[in-house]
């Protein structure tokens, strides 16, 4: 296999991930699901893109291509980032712990491992919140023939955006520094906030057009 899950076949991907390796792992997923919803977006904008019929939306399709293609390949950095943060936090852990230098040591790793972990996902759920915030004007001025798949970009990236949101719980849940994981956590709230709700009005639209 390569050393970059996303130059893998597929199921070598699925592979890696049913096996007890620690990574890849849920948080791997979450920015695998926000890219798919992100190629989604750009699968709509590239059949409608030089249609006649959709003449009148061609500059504003040609710029809701270019962010979700944007986002795709963000999101499939930070698919590799997840990996790389999540190894940093295992190779902590495995860290010796015979003498109180070595624990020390090993706890100090540990946190800022911990800590480089959480950022990841962060960034995930961010860029999934701009897939998502795509899928509204993609479903109401794309290719109509393709609007399920508006649709399903939506599903993706608001579960992408959960999921990223459980990577960043279960870290923060284990730092100790109190300001930090505060600081998190209120930005992760923020970001979650009324997004359920954005899916769920997207995919009413999509069902009216189908």
């Amino acid at each position: 296999m390569s050393n970059r899950l996303t130059d893998n076949r597929v199921d070598q991907f699925l592979d890696a991930l049913a096996s007890s390796a620690p990574a890849p792992g849920g948080g791997s997923v979450a920015a695998l699901s926000g890219a798919l919803g992100a190629a989604l977006v750009s699968m709509v904008c590239n059949l409608t893109v030089g249609k006649t019929k959709y003449a009148h939306v061609q500059d504003d399709i040609a710029a809701l291509l270019a962010q979700s293609e944007a986002l795709r390949h963000k999101l499939t950095d930070l698919l590799e980032a997840d990996v790389q943060a999540f190894t940093g936090v295992s190779t902590a852990y495995k860290m010796p712990r015979s003498t109180d230098e070595e624990k020390l040591a090993r706890s100090d790793a540990i946190q800022q491992a911990l800590k480089a972990a959480t950022v990841v996902p962060m960034d995930v759920a961010e860029a999934c919140i701009q897939v998502l915030d795509l899928c509204m004007p993609v479903a109401e001025k794309g290719n109509v023939n393709a609007v399920s798949d508006a649709g399903v970009a939506a599903l993706m990236a608001e579960a992408a955006l959960r999921s990223a949101a459980l990577n960043v719980i279960i870290n923060i849940n284990a730092i100790k520094d109190e300001s930090f994981s505060g600081q998190m956590r209120e930005r992760l709230n923020s970001l979650l906030a009324g997004k359920p709700e954005l899916k769920d009005q997207i995919y009413d639209v999509v069902v009216e057009k189908l």
